[in-house]
């Protein structure tokens, strides 16, 4: 594997972005130095590239809203400076493996000249007053703080370097700062530690800071190991379920057969709170909650309970039924055929249920008492959390507590709270603390998918232009009361977008078509809310671009043109069109391959960002047909090309991370990752089950390209590669087969290469062989 990044230019394009503008900042009565930002309407944001014909994503998109609706509170993050010099931080986000602890590490370092292994960056409780500033989502968490935290850092700098004056005699422009240490022009000096209370204010006070130019980053911008790397390979790292709370006890929940089913009756409940180990069963809304010693011991419980269950909300329900009803709310194109002026090329895709499931499970520790609750758990809208958990609990939302912690991947997964809400009832039924933790049978059955969909598509062109696309997206609803449908509420006056359904408004803010194509258009329909569904990673981009990019190789062929060279000619803007050079020049586009392999080139913009992807896929018979125990295998992506271009990348080896997990994410959601639905519940049970990109079907060569910076800002980055990665390997698969795909993942509809697990009991026995399955 080979990834690089290009060095970044320090008086170029850097400067573009917030450059050398003056901001206030605010000392804070504190024993010891805390700082805050201070930022108003005035806040630059990288301007749009505006077309001729604008779609609403172009000139105000989903982060845009999202960082405007953090900005007034922006001054109640606080950084503090510690007596032994260090700085400290409560990110009011949430860190899921993304790596944003270390890039705000960086800007807090950066900004103070101080060491980055000073810099100690934890998550913030559920703060209420914070608003619509502790919502982890949409690859928004460095673009909205970026600015904040820099300012907040900057005053701390201020504040010790004028401190040092006054200890030292001398005017504060004579004084320097580096590596947390302050010094003299005749030699002496003074450690942040030894200036950290001297520094500190009675009063609140304004102050005004300059922060430092792109050309004197010496840490923004370089490559950075993770600042929690050595705790997660040593295991010190600490998720929800190490958290040590007195008394605390391991909890479970026996789930119905189908989706939202009820209990009616329990008829062995006594037996089962006899069990060994076991201190407590009760029914809650969810299910029946068995509490005891282990959790081995709760799943044996779980599994020998005889529940009633009545109806759900999608008994009966199957792939088929879902679809039938997708494609009969579908809209109609709005652009007829007019076959005596123009050619056109139409095209419908369908894209199956797929799970989000992280590598750790829902799980939750909670400790309700009568007039209060605590809550641990990994969230990424605590406020929401905090809100509904109190709502159930029937206390006041000051009376709960809601500590973040650090969660094992996320994926759009822990944007809702269930086994928090989860866990703080059992806690209040039964009386006791418990550590709640789903079966990995319950994620993937009862937890949050990525909805079922389809997309029609029809491009018309003539004479060498594309005159109009149309695209028309139908969906099983997805779910947005996390949070962000508060925040759509609280902006609507911005928004370029008005009378719209939170969804819809959510799908017109992410969606973009990148290239001039005459008349575009496209819509969201959405059917049947009867299903727990999520915005997996990148939303409805995915889906969304795929089928975009497959009718762009479509219009490519009809029209006798090359694939990259006809995308380089429609794009819209320059940074598009120089990822897309980068890919194709790296990735050796229009190579002689074999037959049954080919290449895939697909672009992506989100988020202030953009991504292209060059795949190259093998398809022939031994490749497909390859045997591996307990798994699928199929077609194999054997080489990827990635260029992304965030405009600021403040830790380009996060960068790299980020674009490599998309890619894999991609891949799954292209090829072989998927959810069937039958008889109103899905079949798969497991990860040996669900197959998503494994070691075998991983591309052997990876190449990772960070652009220099272009726009002095950072845009998005979490799920910007999805998109891209699935359109490319999509596009590879439709040259190498000589058929476009319509169906995804490809293999959905091949027979189960699986046994599914019994619905009841709802969980399988814990396994004892793990040993003989290892290789």
């Amino acid at each position: 594997m080979d990834t690089r990044e290009r060095q970044q230019d320090p008086d170029g394009a850097a400067e573009q972005g917030i450059g050398r503008r003056r901001f206030l900042g605010y000392v804070l009565a504190a024993s010891t130095l805390t700082v805050a930002a201070h930022l108003g309407e005035g806040a630059d944001r990288a301007d749009a590239a505006v077309p001729s014909l604008p779609e609403p994503a172009d000139l105000y998109d989903l982060n845009d809203m999202l960082t405007d609706a953090a900005l007034p509170t922006a001054g109640l993050i606080t950084i503090t400076v510690n007596p032994d010099g260090t700085a400290s931080f409560a990110l009011p986000r949430t860190e899921v493996g993304q790596g944003i602890t270390t890039s705000t590490a960086m800007l807090i370092a950066e900004e103070m000249d101080l060491p980055l292994d000073r810099v100690r960056v934890s998550l913030a409780d559920a703060r209420p007053e914070l608003l619509f500033n502790q919502l982890t989502g949409g690859s928004n968490t460095t673009i909205s703080t970026y600015t904040p935290v820099r300012v907040a850092a900057a005053t701390a700098k201020q504040r010790l370097l004028a401190a040092a004056a006054a200890e030292l005699g001398l005017p504060l422009s004579a004084l320097s700062a580096l590596q947390g240490v302050i010094t003299a022009p005749d030699g002496r000096s003074l450690s942040y530690a030894e200036l950290a209370v001297k520094a500190a204010s009675l009063t609140n006070l304004q102050v005004g800071v300059v922060l430092k130019p792109a050309s004197a980053f010496s840490v923004i911008g370089t490559p950075q190991n993770r600042i929690d790397a050595r705790d997660a390979v040593t295991g010190r790292k600490q998720f929800a379920m190490d958290v040590q709370v007195p008394g605390a006890m391991p909890a479970m929940i026996c789930r119905p057969p189908t989706i939202n089913g009820t209990v009616v009756a329990v008829a062995n409940l006594a037996a089962v709170q006899a069990m060994p180990g076991i201190t407590d069963v009760a029914v809650v809304s969810t299910g029946v909650a068995v509490r005891g010693r282990t959790f081995g011991q709760c799943i044996d419980a779980v599994r020998a309970l005889q529940v009633g269950w009545g109806p759900g909300s999608e008994d009966g329900a199957t792939d088929a039924s879902v679809l039938a009803e997708l494609r009969a709310a579908e809209d109609p194109l709005v652009t007829p055929p007019l076959p005596l002026l123009t050619e056109a090329v139409d095209a419908r895709f369908t894209f199956h249920f797929a799970s989000n499931s992280a590598l750790e499970t829902n799980c939750a520790v909670a400790d309700v008492r009568a007039d209060s609750a605590e809550v641990w758990a990994s969230v990424k809208a605590p406020l929401v959390a905090q809100a509904e958990i109190a709502a159930r609990l029937g206390l006041p939302v000051g009376a709960v507590t809601v500590h973040v912690t650090q969660g094992g991947g996320s994926f759009g997964r822990k944007l809702f709270h269930d086994a928090a809400l989860e866990a703080a009832e059992v806690s209040q039924k039964l009386g006791k603390p418990v550590r709640l933790m789903w079966h990995r049978t319950d994620d993937f059955r009862h937890g949050r998918v990525h909805p079922m969909s389809t997309s029609r598509v029809r491009a018309t062109y003539a004479l060498g232009q594309v005159l109009t696309m149309d695209q028309r997206h139908t969906s099983v609803a997805t779910e947005f009361g996390h949070g962000l449908g508060d925040a759509i509420t609280a902006m609507a006056a911005k928004l370029p977008v008005g009378g719209l359904a939170f969804s819809e408004t959510i799908f017109t803010l992410t969606q973009q078509t990148p290239y001039d194509f005459g008349v575009t258009s496209q819509l969201l329909t959405e059917v049947d809310n009867g299903f727990h569904t999520g915005s997996m990673r990148n939303i409805y981009s995915p889906n969304v671009r795929c089928a975009q990019e497959l009718v762009v190789d479509r219009l490519a062929a009809a029209m006798g043109r090359d694939a990259y060279r006809f995308r380089r000619n429609f794009l819209k803007d320059q940074r598009a069109v120089a990822v897309l050079d980068k890919v194709a020049q790296v990735g050796n586009w229009g190579r002689s391959m074999a037959p049954g392999t080919a290449q895939g080139i697909a672009l992506h913009p989100e988020y202030h960002g953009f991504v292209a992807v060059l795949a190259e896929i093998d398809c022939t018979p031994a490749t497909v047909n390859r045997q591996v125990p307990d798994a699928v295998t199929g077609p194999r992506v054997t080489k990827v090309v990635c260029a992304v271009d965030v405009g600021l990348a403040v830790n380009p080896k996060g960068l790299e991370a980020q674009m490599m997990g998309g890619i894999m994410d991609g891949i799954a959601v292209a090829l072989t990752s998927s959810l069937h639905l039958a008889g109103g519940h899905f079949q798969e049970g497991s990860w040996d089950n669900y197959f998503y990109t494994r070691q075998w079907n991983t591309p052997p060569e990876l190449d990772i390209i960070v652009m220099p910076p272009t726009t002095g800002t950072p845009g998005g980055a979490g799920e910007l590669a999805v998109a891209g990665a699935m359109a490319a390997v999509a596009c590879a698969y439709g040259r190498a087969t000589g058929t476009m795909p319509t169906s995804f993942p490809i293999n959905h509809d091949a027979p189960l290469a699986f046994t599914p697990l019994p619905t009841v009991p709802p969980v399988p026995q814990s396994p004892t062989d793990g040993l003989g399955r290892a290789f």
